[in-house]
């Protein structure tokens, strides 16, 4: 897939790791990945109360979700990420690095008082496009 990271020189750059908007080609399966949180695959809650743990929990998730599809984390294009606390901004992003390591997904974050499960920390959904002309 061709994504292009689009920079406006009239934005501030961005203070997380997401990019300010992304551009694909017009051709490929999109993949629209449900809110996936930090629910191992025996259902149990990994990293209660460690936003880095589930952090990298959720990341996997929406791994094996865009892997189950047929594609990579690199054909994201865009998340929106839920979490309780705004504050752990910072140690959220640090993990965010480790997987997506090219052009970064348009990404908004939002803090959120509840989710489904008192133990969640944080919730991630994704738009990813497979295929996409090069």
């Amino acid at each position: 897939m061709s994504k292009e990271q689009i920079i406006s020189p009239d934005l501030a750059e961005p203070n997380g790791h997401f990019s300010q908007a992304t551009a694909i080609t017009a051709s490929g399966t999109m993949v629209f990945i449900s809110g996936m949180t930090a629910r191992t695959k025996d259902g149990t809650v990994a990293g209660i109360g460690d936003i880095t743990a589930q952090t990298h929990q959720v990341c996997q998730n929406v791994q094996a979700a865009v892997q189950a599809a047929g594609g990579t984390l690199d054909d994201i294009v865009r998340v929106d990420v839920y979490v309780r606390n705004m504050e752990d901004f910072a140690a959220i992003h640090a993990v965010r690095r480790q997987y997506f390591t090219g052009i970064a997904p348009a990404s908004t974050m939002v803090e959120v008082s509840k989710f489904v499960n008192k133990d969640y920390l944080i919730e991630m959904n994704a738009i990813a496009v497979l295929g996409a002309d090069q």
